[in-house]
């Protein structure tokens, strides 16, 4: 008994194959090359970083200003600061402004408290305070604690949002009790305090701390 081969069939199917093959390792590759990119970027990150942490601000700014560009929500807001401080390169309000809302925008909670900062103050841009409790409340979410600062004040206030001492008090609390720089923010607020500053006294009577 003999089977008859369809000669073009069995070509069509052999190129099927090969091309599935050569699509795999496209898609392999991408795969890898994009591994590896990642890994270069938060190398890049992490260097700068040190850097900028040892204040070696000229050498820290063009690596950070690499990895920004490549996405890196954390350079970007690192890159926001080196602007706004004039740290490694000129001082630039509005690509400070520009960075730190590229980091925001990917829910970077440090990226958003600077952001909040910016709108706050009319740092690189207009003073809006409903945008500034926009971004205080998110980075606030985020468990950043200057920003549940921030956040407490805002509601104490009525600024940029509607007024509401308990949401405050509660703020407060969060931020003191936060274990990445509540200390830091009670010592000041104590210290505010003994200086007569009357916010700072009205916020601890509103956390009950002494």
């Amino acid at each position: 008994m003999s089977i008859a081969i369809n000669t073009n069939s069995l070509k069509n199917f052999q190129f099927s194959i090969v091309n599935y093959q050569l699509a795999f390792v496209t898609i392999l590759m991408m795969m890898v090359s994009m591994g590896t990119n990642a890994q270069n970027v938060n190398q890049l990150f992490k260097e700068g970083k040190a850097l900028y942490e040892a204040k070696n601000y000229d050498q820290a700014f063009p690596k950070l200003k690499v990895a920004a560009e490549k996405g890196h929500k954390k350079a970007q807001y690192r890159l926001g600061r080196c602007y706004e401080k004039g740290r490694g390169v000129a001082k630039d309000e509005a690509l400070a402004f520009q960075w730190y809302t590229k980091s925001a925008l990917k829910d970077y909670p440090k990226g958003q408290y600077a952001l909040g900062m910016c709108y706050k103050d009319g740092i690189g841009t207009a003073k809006d305070p409903k945008k500034a409790a926009e971004y205080f409340a998110k980075a606030a979410q985020g468990d950043n604690a200057d920003a549940q600062y921030q956040l407490g004040k805002c509601y104490m206030k009525g600024k940029g949002i509607t007024a509401d001492q308990k949401k405050a008090a509660s703020w407060f609390k969060k931020a003191i009790a936060n274990e990445k720089g509540g200390k830091d923010i009670l010592a000041k607020i104590r210290k505010k305090a003994s200086e007569g500053d009357d916010n700072a006294k009205a916020i601890l009577k509103l956390t009950g701390v002494k």
